[in-house]
């Protein structure tokens, strides 16, 4: 397997920060090259690793499902689901109103 190193640059951060919408000072961006240069290398060298006959995996230890399975059960009560509610209305929630009214602060 032949290695092709491909370097950085400046303008390839700054794309990519552009990309990502961060706002990056032009006076940050060849340290932030410069950090992204060994991680560019370490890759490459992990595209080196032959993985034929490896098998694709998502996780690298084996997961089960640990969910109860489904049960049905008798729903919660009117008066048990407002209990604990800080102000009702009959048989609802009461709750402040969110929409509709004008900012103040405007």
């Amino acid at each position: 397997m032949s290695s092709t190193r491909h370097s950085i640059t400046v303008d390839d951060v700054r794309k990519v920060a552009r990309l990502a919408r961060l706002s990056i000072p032009d006076t940050d961006l060849p340290a932030i090259t410069a950090k992204l240069e060994p991680i560019l290398g370490y890759i490459e060298q992990l595209n080196e690793v032959d993985t034929a006959g490896v098998a694709a995996m998502a996780h690298v230890v084996p997961l089960h499902n640990v969910l109860r399975e489904d049960t049905i059960e008798p729903a919660l009560g009117l008066e048990a689901t407002l209990r604990n509610a800080p102000e009702t209305d009959g048989p609802f929630f009461k709750v402040p109103k969110v929409i509709g009214e004008e900012d103040s602060a405007g």
